[in-house]
């Protein structure tokens, strides 16, 4: 499960960079990044979940990313749809994985010993920060979010590594 957990995470901050890279083709092509986003998170979720036994709240965010995912991805026309209503489904998913990961890092401060919640933590501040922004500049948000996607997904990976590291730490 670590393993698995660090290859997704280095998966989506390798696509991160391209998304970086090459911001106006992202932007274009956006809803089928959002679609990875959503199958990676959902299935490193659902994964995680019944790996540790919990069915809590990103276990249940989890199975919501996937349902998400194969609708776009099978309805016709909903693909375009999420293009042009991009802007606004990025800026509230960034929002609520932000709440989502400040609450993991709270469980996980009271669970795991040193200071890995911390980055937990601050990626969710992050994460909540850049979803307000988001929210309130509709219109810069849309030139804007092939690096704002990419930024998202480097720190996503990066939340799966930390995460990961902080939990084979503490079963040693």
């Amino acid at each position: 499960m670590k393993i698995f957990t660090i290859i997704l995470g280095v998966i989506m901050a390798i696509c991160g960079i391209s998304c970086i890279c090459t911001p106006v083709i992202t932007f274009m092509e956006a809803g089928y990044f959002l679609v990875v986003l959503l199958l990676i998170y959902g299935i490193a979720a659902v994964v995680r979940a019944i790996m540790d036994k919990e069915y809590g709240l990103p276990f249940l965010f989890g199975i919501i990313s996937l349902i998400l995912a194969i609708v776009i991805m099978v309805v016709p026309g909903l693909k375009l749809m999420t293009d042009g209503m991009l802007v606004y489904i990025m800026a509230v998913w960034f929002l609520l994985q932000g709440v989502v990961n400040i609450f993991i890092s709270l469980k996980q401060k009271k669970i795991a010993e040193g200071k890995g919640w911390i980055w937990t933590m601050i990626f969710g501040i992050i994460g909540v920060l850049v979803g307000i922004y988001s929210l309130m500049h509709p219109m810069l948000m849309a030139f804007t979010v092939g690096i704002l996607v990419g930024v998202y997904f480097i720190e996503s990976g990066i939340n799966m590594i930390v995460m990961a590291c902080s939990i084979q730490q503490n079963e040693q």
